[in-house]
């Protein structure tokens, strides 16, 4: 009895600490007290600021937690410049982060704005957004603009926000699609390229749902070359995605088990599962053409002989050599 009440004690620990506690007493300012006026002689300096450089001040309010009073306004582009002492830009960020905002037709997330040295502009984390706007030809950029000069130098503490990884996005993206199935499921699934961003996150979605622990990392590359966006409709599709879903949970029980042999072989390497998935890679050596539509194999295809190869997979055939080679070109380790 003791070890069931120990064991159901630990259970519920691990369920609190899951849960995102809130503190016991309410922090902040009250609805009526975030209002704020752009005649805040607080916000005066500022204001002048923006109508200097060209721009124009749309609203005011009281940050709901330290009160401070903070302006929203619109500025022209050339009058805004990242703190000197960010990271350098990424030019292939800039440009797939504008290709995204201009298939939306809005710029929804307003950048932050403090003032910086000799009264310029600064933004200490809208770098990307800015070069963005400018990649994109705006005239004008909406910014938040604070009286706290010192988030200047709060980089870090302004980009905290947990980066999607393959899983969180793919959840996001099969969330998406049944949520659009329910309104739009007759519509063919191509239709929603823009909104689901890549095929193979609509199938590993659909595999997370029921395997959390699932290693997508290491099927993305295959998935990449034979998952293409179906022109049957919506719900017809993710019918068709359960099942290769299903198929792979099922060619990944089968890794599992020759990751085992090769481990009791005395195999330690971190980059087995990668060695053994890409072994069995029907499409490991097919080279996709910029531009090309087709895959170089059905995606159902694909499937039935990977799942043959790792029915076949002979260990006695693994060297420490093969493992080598595939650590090189995992280069550190990759999005899983």
């Amino acid at each position: 009895m003791a070890t069931r009440k120990s064991a159901a004690g630990r259970g519920a620990r691990r369920v609190r600490r899951g849960r995102l506690a809130p503190r016991g007493k309410a922090r902040g300012l009250d609805a009526a007290e975030v209002v704020a006026s752009l005649e805040d002689p607080a916000l005066a300096p500022l204001t002048e600021l923006v109508r200097s450089a060209g721009g124009v001040p749309l609203g005011a309010y009281h940050e709901p937690l330290g009160g401070r009073a903070m302006l929203l306004a619109s500025l022209p582009l050339s009058a805004v410049q990242p703190t000197p002492f960010q990271r350098d830009l990424s030019p292939t960020h800039a440009k797939r982060l504008a290709a995204k905002i201009d298939e939306t037709q809005a710029f929804l997330d307003p950048i932050i704005v403090v003032r910086g040295e000799d009264g310029r502009l600064w933004t200490p984390n809208g770098r990307h957004r800015l070069a963005a706007a400018k990649v994109l030809g705006m005239k004008q950029i909406t910014a938040l603009i604070s009286p706290h000069e010192a988030l200047a130098y709060r980089i870090l503490a302004l980009n905290t926000e947990k980066a999607h990884n393959l899983k969180d996005r793919s959840l996001e993206v099969i969330r998406m699609a049944r949520s659009l199935a329910r309104s739009r499921g007759r519509e063919p699934e191509q239709k929603f390229a823009a909104e689901f961003e890549a095929p193979e996150l609509v199938t590993l979605g659909s595999v997370y749902e029921r395997a959390p622990r699932f290693a997508g990392g290491a099927y993305s590359a295959f998935l990449k070359k034979v998952d293409r966006f179906s022109e049957r409709a919506l719900a017809v599709s993710l019918r068709q995605r359960e099942d290769y879903a299903t198929r792979l949970i099922g060619i990944d029980t089968r890794v599992k088990s020759i990751i085992a042999a090769l481990q009791a072989r005395g195999f330690k390497s971190p980059y087995l599962r990668n060695y053994v998935v890409a072994r069995i890679n029907p499409v490991r050596f097919h080279k996709v053409k910029k531009g090309a539509t087709a895959p170089p194999m059905p995606i159902g295809e694909a499937l039935t002989r990977m799942a043959a190869t790792a029915r076949t997979f002979n260990v006695s055939t693994v060297s420490n050599s093969d493992l080598a080679w595939v650590a090189v070109g995992a280069g550190g380790g990759g999005e899983s």
